[in-house]
């Protein structure tokens, strides 16, 4: 089997650090791996498969021989780096929303749209978190029948906003009073319905993120989306309630079925024993979890499910991986 130099840019970081565990659970073949960090982590080590390999300092010299780089550092990053990996040879896989709304860039969750890798030049988008998990459980229901309308609404952990938010809901939680936060409110025993900045519309541009991205990697670029995005105390996995109307009626065991069968998608909808996905449960997985589904009583062709996935996995370092995988 072939072996490859891999790049990890941003290998410190909550999600870097996933990627890490993710490429030695799915025996990626990594001849060297090469960290790459800024000058703050000048000195620190990242452990892989048993050994303590230096992180060396991000500059435009540092992709020389690399035939993969995993980019997970920042849009910014992404934007001055990335290009600078590809003229050096390598594929790049970026995790940022630098390139995601790109014609010419493939954003890509490989159980929906793998076919779109063939067209890549060199970089590829990973989604946003909360539409990756989505588009993996609504898929199953769109190939029974076109999806006509999306409506969601997120309950997202800490994890979503890195490393150091998590570490703030955690003090909060001991009950600390964090005075440098990276959130607008207190997060531990609250909500906070507003992720990233507003926009004019009214929405975040999280929310946006969701429509703009999820028309783009299903090929549906005038289905009506409205999404809700609230941050919530839970430290990792983000949970999501999602309605889709379809164009012509399933029926419930169908829908069960579909999902029951989807890569990527694991069922979990006992709820009358009170097994259904929770964060809890799902932190750690790779599989998204789909529970609590139901016709709805009175919009015809209309379901709703609730959808749980841990977002600094199978919402970041893990959909990375899987792209590696396909390309490679």
């Amino acid at each position: 089997m072939a072996e490859y130099r891999v790049a990890l840019v941003g290998a410190t970081g909550a999600v870097g650090q996933e990627m890490l565990k993710v490429l030695e659970s799915r025996r990626f073949p990594v001849r060297d791996l090469v960290p790459l960090a800024s000058s703050r982590s000048r000195d620190k080590r990242v452990r892989f498969h048993g050994e303590e390999v230096p992180v060396q300092v991000l500059d435009k010299n540092a992709f020389k021989g690399i035939e993969l780089a995993l980019f997970s550092a920042g849009a910014s990053i992404s934007r001055e780096m990335a290009p600078l990996a590809v003229q050096a040879g390598a594929v790049v896989v970026d995790n940022s929303s630098a390139f995601r709304m790109d014609p010419e860039i493939p954003l890509v969750v490989p159980e929906v749209n793998p076919q779109a890798l063939k067209d890549h030049r060199g970089i590829i988008a990973n989604p946003n978190c909360s539409t990756i998990i989505m588009v993996v459980a609504i898929t199953p229901l769109h190939r029974l029948s076109p999806i006509q309308r999306i409506v969601a609404s997120t309950y997202q952990a800490a994890s979503g906003a890195g490393a150091k938010a998590m570490d703030v809901l955690r003090r909060e939680l001991s009950g600390e009073k964090v005075e440098q936060s990276v959130f607008p409110h207190r997060l531990a025993q609250n909500l906070i319905p507003r992720i990233d900045v507003l926009l004019e519309n009214g929405y975040t541009k999280e929310e946006m993120k969701m429509v703009h991205e999820t028309r783009k990697i299903m090929g549906l670029p005038a289905i009506p989306i409205s999404a809700t995005c609230v941050r919530v105390p839970v430290e990792r996995a983000h949970s999501e309630s999602v309605q889709v109307t379809t164009e012509r009626p399933l029926r419930l065991e169908e829908v069960r079925d579909a999902l029951r069968g989807a890569p990527g998608v694991t069922l979990l909808d006992e709820a009358r024993e009170d097994r259904y996905p929770t964060p809890l449960f799902v932190s750690g997985k790779d599989d998204v979890h789909v529970g609590r589904v139901r016709i709805h009583p009175s919009e015809p062709n209309t379901y709703d499910l609730w959808i749980v996935g841990d977002q600094i996995r199978k919402g970041a370092a893990l959909n990375a991986v899987q792209i590696a995988e396909l390309i490679f």
